[in-house]
């Protein structure tokens, strides 16, 4: 008997749906689905959900429900990350993906995040070990580093994600030159503590918005392509180049480029920094692009909780 199974993983910028289908052999892709809601926006001043935030949210949420209704019977798991655990009006949000979906929304540690996410990039990519992930997101950036045989040494969830970055130390834009130090010199810190051992690592993988701009940014896409972003390396010149151009260019000329739309162009200046601050401490330089990722992760773990 086939499965279908949706997960939706509502990151602090983005919202994103994966659908797929099971027989007990084979797992089949039906619907991959991204939209960026700003569910973050102005969370790290106010530990709040703006009005606003929601509002987006909700209205994904709505498209999302529709979709998996039109495939029938499906087992959905709502996850939520970074921007819910940091909120006081949480319930808010609680309500609204019961009403919609049907489910509790599940707002997971920082530990169950790294393991959901290495099963997902691992899921899509064989590389050499030890792998650290790197998922540059909304609210935080989660650094896992893989061992042989898959399983986690070491992980760690920084508060350096590209909208706390943006809003707490970006104001300008673009951003003044004292600003950008600021910022680099927080994200750098966050480093220094992070207890990674970033010069043992043999590859280096990134996964979410920030690097997957960058690649698209470097392939020179006038659309999206999951398929061609998937697996390319980015080089330490490809990220500091893209850096220095993204955090020194005004969003309206950013909005224009293929690719970025507005919520990401806001952001993808300080997602930027943090990618190249990274970058400068794993050996080479090099990041390789991952579309598997948390997403993944959390449809797969719906498979394997209902398998008999």
């Amino acid at each position: 008997m086939s499965r279908t199974v949706a997960a939706v993983d509502c990151g602090t910028n983005s919202i994103r749906l994966l659908i797929l289908v099971s027989d007990g052999s084979t797992v089949r892709e039906l619907t991959r689905e991204t939209r960026l809601a700003r569910l973050g926006q102005g969370v790290d001043a106010t530990s709040e959900f703006h009005p606003d935030a929601l509002a987006r949210a909700f209205a994904v949420f709505d498209e999302y429900a529709a979709i998996i209704t039109a495939h029938g019977d499906v087992e959905v798991r709502v996850v939520a990350t970074s921007a819910a655990r940091d909120v006081s009006n949480r319930s808010v949000f609680e309500d609204g993906v019961r009403a919609r979906f049907g489910v509790d929304v599940d707002v997971i540690s920082g530990d169950e995040e790294a393991r959901l996410s290495s099963a997902g990039v691992l899921s899509g990519v064989d590389v050499a070990m030890p792998a650290l992930v790197i998922d540059i997101g909304g609210g935080s950036t989660e650094l896992i580093t893989i061992a042989d045989g898959g399983t986690i040494a070491h992980q760690t969830s920084l508060d350096i994600g590209a909208v706390r970055v943006r809003e707490r130390f970006l104001p300008h834009d673009p951003p003044t030159n004292d600003e950008i130090a600021a910022a680099r010199a927080y994200v750098h810190g966050k480093l220094d503590a992070s207890g990674v051992d970033f010069g043992r690592i043999a590859t280096a993988v990134g996964v979410a918005g920030t690097v997957t701009t960058f690649a698209a940014r470097v392939l020179g896409l006038a659309e999206y392509n999951r398929a061609a972003v998937h697996e390319l390396v980015l080089t330490r010149d490809d990220i500091v180049g893209a850096t220095e151009h993204w955090i020194t260019t005004p969003v309206e000329e950013i909005v224009r480029e293929p690719t970025i739309p507005l919520l990401r162009a806001q952001v993808i200046g300080a997602g930027a920094l943090i990618l190249e601050a990274i970058s400068a401490r794993v050996p080479g330089g090099a990041v390789l692009v991952s579309e598997t990722d948390i997403l993944d992760g959390i449809a797969h773990s719906i498979l394997v909780a209902t398998t008999p």
